[in-house]
Parts: structure tokens; sequence; C-alpha cells
């Protein structure tokens, strides 16, 4: 009985999934990767396809990869369909970026989705970091688990950047609004930036702060990315008209009632951290923090979540009684 009411919620909350998928679909053009990026590290780690639309960075023991846009951008939609490795991945990081860090040092901008990779049978994490002018030293970060196996398909992953406000989606689903708040200052990016992909060894962090490191006995380790997409104004423009336009009329660009009800929905599941909540680190709140007493009440005091964790893995332990495959009980994917 408990394993049928289960499933009748987990094909209930597959359906709503796609649902909003289908009504928050974006019409963006995408682009082959010779029109719009170049390497930037990992020489044969990286190989484009042979159509030109999709791009492969590998990790080994070697090295990583990357690739970077060919131009900066004032503000813009960039988006990729992305498969993650498969398997052990501890320590393992893939990262889709804006960041003008190559030019600015001390006082770069950045805006990040970052999935790190974790042990056989433990899900994949992703965390958005927000820094403007350098201010990485109280980064503006989000952390939640996916409600798919992100290395068993492509999933698009997306950031809106505006002079406004920032938004995170996966699926076309928005996970994350920062609004450019006036106490924000500088710490709103505001110079251009290029975008980045990259795969690389973040074992002194990545999983659980560093107590597994890469095991390269596993490698090598893949990311593959595609449905690339790069909407906005280049730095290198005289003017920026047309694109402004074209960016502030979008529908990505336009919260509506239904996309802020999906974002809530997906945080109340997802989020395992807030720094809005983290009231050890930040004793006095950012500016652009929206505060529900109901909603803190389910947090930590450093900021965790007290009801989503991550699920704990399956036990490897025989048992005499007949238990059916995980695979027929997790289908594949959670609800936003």
């Amino acid at each position: 009985m408990v394993m049928g009411t289960s499933m009748f919620f987990l094909r209930i909350f597959i359906a709503t999934t796609f649902f909003f998928a289908s009504i928050f679909a974006f019409d963006v053009p995408t682009i082959a990767f010779e029109d719009g990026f170049s390497k930037l590290f990992g020489d044969d780690n990286l190989v484009i396809s042979p159509d030109g639309k999709s791009v492969s960075l590998t990790l080994n023991r070697y090295t990583g990869s990357g690739f970077i846009s060919s131009e900066a951008y004032h503000n813009g939609f960039f988006s990729a369909s992305i498969k993650l490795p498969k398997g052990h991945s501890a320590g393992v990081v893939v990262a889709f970026y804006l960041s003008n860090g190559d030019v600015y040092e001390k006082t770069h901008d950045e805006l990040d989705f970052e999935f790190l990779g974790n042990r056989r049978g433990r899900e994949w994490r992703i965390q958005t970091n927000v820094y403007g002018n350098g201010s990485t030293d109280h980064g503006r970060e989000e952390r939640y688990l996916l409600p798919f196996d992100p290395s068993e398909a492509f999933h698009q992953y997306s950031i809106l950047w505006t002079a406004n406000h920032i938004i995170f989606y996966i699926d076309n689903v928005p996970i994350r609004e920062v609004i450019h708040a006036e106490g924000m200052g500088l710490d709103y990016p505001s110079k251009p930036m290029y975008l980045y992909a990259t795969i690389w060894d973040g074992s002194a962090w990545a999983t659980e702060n560093g107590k597994y490191k890469v095991s390269y006995k596993y490698s090598p380790f893949i990311a593959e990315f595609t449905d690339l997409v790069l909407v906005g104004c280049q730095a290198s423009a005289t003017e920026c008209t047309g694109p402004d336009f074209e960016l502030a009329t979008a529908d990505y660009n336009i919260m509506t009632l239904p996309k802020r009800s999906a974002m809530r929905r997906y945080k109340e599941r997802y989020m395992t951290y807030t720094v809005c909540y983290d009231i050890i680190r930040y004793p006095t709140t950012f500016p652009e923090c929206e505060h529900d007493s109901a909603e803190r009440q389910t947090f930590w005091d450093w900021g965790e979540s007290k009801i989503v964790m991550p699920p704990k893995p399956r036990s490897r332990s025989r048992s005499k009684r007949r238990v059916r495959p995980a695979s027929n009980v997790y289908v594949g994917q959670r609800v936003f």
C-alpha cells in the first residue's frame, strides 16, 4: 500500500514537472560552438562534435578542460543543456558561469552554476553564486538537490542577467531570483562578463568539505554540453538598443505568478542552504533577501535546511525479502 501510494504521488510530481516545463519553454536561438566560443584550456580534453553544435569536457589525471565565449556581454541570457559525468564523481566540479575575473582580478563579478560531484550512489548537488566587485568574502550562495539524475540525460541550465535582476533556471523553471536592491551597491554584478564552462579537480572542498577527493581510477570524467545560447548585448557593440529591447521583452525576463509559484515549490523541496538565513556568518542580512517568518523556522541559524536533506544511500546488505529494484521506484525525476 505504501509503495502504491508513493508511486501515485511520484507520477503526480513528474506530470507537474513536465507541465511547468512546457509552460515556461523559451524560444531562444542556439548556436554552433565556433560561432560564439573558443577553447580555454585542456587541449585534447575538449572535443567538439562533428556537427559543431555540442562539446564535451573531460577531466583526467593530467588536466581538466574548459571553453569561453568569444565576446564579453553587458547583460544577457546564457544557456546550455548539460549532462554530467556518471558514477563515482567525488571531488569533481563542473561549472557553467559568467565572470570577468581575467580582466578585473581584484574586483571581478561572477554568476555561477557549480555542479558538485559525489560518491557513487549519492546525488550530485548544485550551488549558485552571485559575486560583485570582488565580494567573494561575503558570497551570496545557495545550494540545492536536483530533482533528477543529471548524469542520465541532458537538462537545461540558464542564467538571466540584467540591470534589474538575475534569474537562475533549470529546465526553464526558475530556482532563484536576485533582485537588484538599492542597498547592494557594487555587490551587484555590473561589468561586462564572459561565459565559461569548465570541469576541474575540486578535491579540496567540493565533496563534504574535501573529505572525499577525486579518485582517478574512475576517470575520465566527461561533461557534455549542447543547445548553446548567447543572447545579449556584446561589450564590443557600439549601441545596445536592439539587444536590450529583446532582452527586456523576452518571456525569460518576466517573473509571472506561475513562475514565482514554481520557484517557491522548488526551494521548499530542494534548497539545502541559503545565505539569507545564515545569521552565523552574516548577522546583518543582505538587502535583497526577502524574509518569511514561517520559512525562517525551517532553517538552522547557519543557513542549512532542517527539512531538505540528501537521501541516504541504499543499503548494500542482502535481505531474504525480495525487494523491488530501486530503478522501478525511482522513475528519474522529482517535482519542482
